[in-house]
């Protein structure tokens, strides 16, 4: 046991307004502990839960971040370990009576001479990394094509020193669906989308089993491919190898068919050169994954403290995460640029509220054990966390689940996604992120093998125990040698650093990634 004496308890009170604090010293503080200028703790509590500050009675609200996270069940003592146990969670918020657009943005100067090495593309984008990727039709061609870019990796990679690396756009998708349900566009569009990432430079390559419901010009129908990658071959001009064609003997004939094609994408991509743009080129998404208390407290306001500074250079911030905001939905009405985009905001909202009443759960299905675990007693205490990553500034724009950002579309905008961490991250990334910034409390080795993903820490114990996977230690915010302006200054410069290719972050070295995982609300057949 942790001798009182030896320990100076440290806590987190985020609002002025709240009756609780979060316990931020390693190990948590034993009972006994005497909180400055606070009360005795009665029991143990573990590091990032919380503790009544005053005696809350039965049935009051329990605020954190100024908000009512819950209602006590019965009476709190003052110094008593307040989890999850001991609170009734409030309703959702209703949806009608919002702040539509009412919020005055910040003035902030806008923020220039900031630049980073990328690569600019024919439709006007610019990728952080120069990447071929091969799109699949189907998962029956998993497989194969994972066979074929092995040997693409190992056989023709390394006479094109320009290119970074060869991804296989692997699903689970294509068919055994109802292709022509309507929410079957969400899948399909997001595919189509994700063929189109910036950091693919343009090249779209396509692998076909051949009877497959969603065929290649389903997917990528003439229009959606840039003008300047159209190919001869086929009356959609898409560059496609379809396994089923009569001329393929054996599988190998198959793989070699992939490997010619193959070569000619990287002969184009090894030809680019990264060139100076301005910082306004990023287009960040923002997410939190493994959350726990300290989320909200250190890792996401320094990440909205970043967000600031990326949209005041003009840059594009997208944050997602739908159950993971929607307790916040009359914050982001009103900080709504224009009753337009405070609409679609409600839409998306709506929409998802009825996705979770069909599978009958609501927003309370999210939070996980480890959520728990550190600390965070609901959705309702996530979600005040989870929201600040979005920083300050007006939202400008909307995107339904795969919808692709607009050429040119700047600012703060919010990415309808389901909050869990490879479905958000491959809806970001259709969405057209070429840099994804991850924060987490418990810790999760995620990574995307196209993307760069810089990994934020919120507790510096998390940060020395996965010293060679978290890119940045938020948890200094805690332990009081750092602001979240600090460590949001250092994401920004980083940022920079890593989009242009001086330096890689973690999952990069160690070629760590997750899965792509679409979501699919559509009916399997």
């Amino acid at each position: 046991m942790t001798s009182i004496a030896s320990v100076k308890p440290v806590t987190i009170r985020m609002h002025e307004r709240d009756n609780v604090a979060i316990v931020a010293n390693d190990g948590g503080l034993p009972a006994g502990a005497a909180l400055p200028g606070g009360p005795v703790l009665r029991e143990h509590v573990p590091q990032g839960h919380k503790v009544a500050l005053v005696d809350i009675a039965a049935g009051a609200p329990v605020l954190r971040y100024g908000v009512a996270i819950g209602h006590a069940l019965a009476g709190i003592a003052a110094g008593r370990w307040v989890h999850e146990r001991l609170l009734q969670m409030p309703e959702a918020r209703s949806l009608e009576g919002l702040p539509m657009a009412t919020a005055r943005p910040p003035t902030e100067e806008p923020l220039t001479g900031y630049t980073f090495e990328g690569y600019r593309n024919a439709d006007g984008s610019v990728g952080t990394r120069n990447i071929l990727a091969v799109t699949q039709t189907v998962q029956c061609v998993a497989g194969v094509t994972a066979f074929a870019v092995q040997r693409i990796k190992t056989e023709l990679l390394p006479r094109y020193p320009n290119v970074d690396d060869v991804v296989a756009l692997e699903h689970h998708y294509g068919c055994g669906v109802a292709i022509d349900a309507p929410d079957a566009v969400v899948p399909i569009r997001t595919l189509r989308h994700l063929s189109l990432n910036p950091n693919f430079g343009g090249e779209v390559m396509v692998v076909s089993l051949g009877c497959e419901k969603l065929q290649p010009e389903r997917l990528l129908p003439p229009g959606s491919v840039p003008i300047s990658d159209a190919r001869e071959g086929g009356e959609s001009g898409l560059d496609v190898v379809c396994l089923q064609d009569e001329a393929h003997v054996g599988f190998m004939s198959m793989v070699e068919s992939i490997l010619r094609q193959a070569e000619q994408h990287l002969r184009r991509l090894n030809a680019r050169r990264r060139e100076t743009v301005p910082a306004s080129e990023l287009v960040v998404g923002v997410q939190c994954g493994g959350s726990d208390a300290f989320s909200g407290a250190t890792a996401n306001p320094a990440v909205g403290f970043c967000t600031d500074l990326l949209v005041r250079a003009g840059a594009t911030v997208m944050f997602s995460e739908t159950t993971e905001v929607r307790d916040g939905i009359a914050q982001l009405t009103a900080r709504a640029a224009t009753p337009a985009v405070a609409e679609a905001l409600v839409r998306e909202m709506a929409w998802y509220d009825a996705y979770l009443a069909r599978g009958r759960v609501d927003r309370s299905a999210n939070t996980t054990p480890g959520n728990k675990k550190g600390g965070l007693a609901n959705i309702v205490e996530k979600a005040m966390g989870s929201i600040v990553k979005s920083g300050s500034m007006p939202i400008t724009g909307v995107l339904a689940p795969g919808e692709k950002l607009a050429p040119n579309q700047r600012g703060l905008v919010y990415a309808a996604t389901p909050a869990s961490d490879f479905i958000c991250g491959t809806l970001q990334m259709a969405a057209g992120m070429n840099l994804h910034v991850f924060t987490t409390g418990r810790g999760t080795p995620y990574g995307l093998a196209a993307v760069p993903v810089i990994k934020v820490a919120t507790r510096s114990d998390l940060a020395r125990r996965w010293h060679d996977l978290m890119d940045v230690n938020a948890g200094r915010i805690a332990d009081g040698p750092a602001t979240i302006e600090d460590v949001g200054w250092e994401l920004f410069r980083l940022m920079l650093e890593v989009a242009s290719g001086r330096k890689q972050t973690w999952a990069e070295r160690w070629k760590l990634h997750n899965a792509l995982a679409l979501f699919n609300p559509a009916p399997v057949t």
